[in-house]
């Protein structure tokens, strides 16, 4: 019987066991892959927003390279965290269900199950992509992550989306060999973009070095092209595709156990002083 069980393994989820280590709390933290999982199948080169010390969890100073840490310097720092602390990770453990039982909780995973006073869900969204339900998106060449360019060198690459992740793969892609069209349904990129490389991209476009069509939608995937819908409506060629337009909380779990969904947000219904869900014990 812990006094904590901890569900996901990203910074959220170590932070929660670090706090629990320090004040003497038994936990474990189970996750279905491993330490800071979605970090790693972030692209290859990416480089954070944040500054180094806004990731910093349990007081471990955060030592980056450059003014942003990059996604290899963010991995090793929360590597080193876990080793620093000892932490009690059980990697490859996926959770089937979480259930009241009493005055504490199952949690059922492949391997077996545990029982704990309070539970603690930090599973994060990037596991789950938006839906992306058009004819044609079962085929191979539709891509929901993306990792690096090489394999794209001479294609013809289709992204689609108008925000971060669509317009820094549009970049990097680009300056390693592929004709990208960015395709998105708004009539501009999103306002948020990063200020260091909205420019650039917008100079891209207009130097016709990247094709963007706006105000348009992906209406088919077929092997060598793609139908499209709305301004920019016909078919172009295409090798790949990358659906980069964000992802969703998965909250079958959650649900499961009680806890209330905000059905706008998709997010758990909680007190924000103490993140407690309406199901007295579990957590967010």
């Amino acid at each position: 019987m812990y006094n904590l069980l901890i569900i996901g393994a990203g910074p959220a989820g170590l932070a929660c066991a670090i706090e629990a280590k320090q004040t003497g709390l038994s936990y474990a933290v189970l996750d279905k892959g491993s330490v800071v999982a979605a970090i790693r199948r972030f692209p290859t080169n990416l480089t954070f927003f944040s500054t180094p010390e806004l990731p910093e969890i349990g007081g471990v100073p955060f030592i980056a390279s450059g003014f942003r840490p990059t996604r290899t310097e963010v991995i090793r720092y929360y590597l080193k965290v876990v080793e620093h602390f000892n932490l009690n990770i059980r990697s490859g453990e996926e959770i089937l269900s979480i259930e009241r039982d009493g005055a504490h909780f199952v949690v059922r995973t492949h391997s077996g199950q545990y029982r704990a006073q309070n539970v603690v869900v930090a599973t994060g969204y990037f596991d789950h992509p938006h839906p992306f339900t058009v004819p044609g998106s079962e085929l191979p060449k539709v891509k929901r992550y993306y990792h690096e360019p090489y394999e794209y060198y001479g294609k013809d690459v289709a992204v689609v989306g108008g925000k971060n992740s669509a317009v820094e793969i549009t970049l990097d892609l680009f300056r390693h060999g592929a004709r990208v069209t960015l395709i998105h349904r708004g009539p501009m990129l999103s306002e948020g973009v990063k200020y260091w490389i909205l420019p650039d991209v917008e100079n891209r476009i207009a130097a016709g070095e990247i094709t963007a069509l706006f105000e348009t939608t992906v209406a088919e995937v077929q092997p060598t092209s793609l139908m499209l819908t709305g301004k920019h409506a016909g078919e172009i060629r295409n090798d790949v595709v990358f659906v980069m337009v964000g992802y969703r909380p998965d909250t079958r779990m959650l649900e499961q156990a009680g806890a209330a969904i905000d059905p706008q947000s998709l997010a758990p219904v909680h007190n924000p002083e103490t993140m407690e869900t309406n199901v007295p014990g579990l957590y967010v």
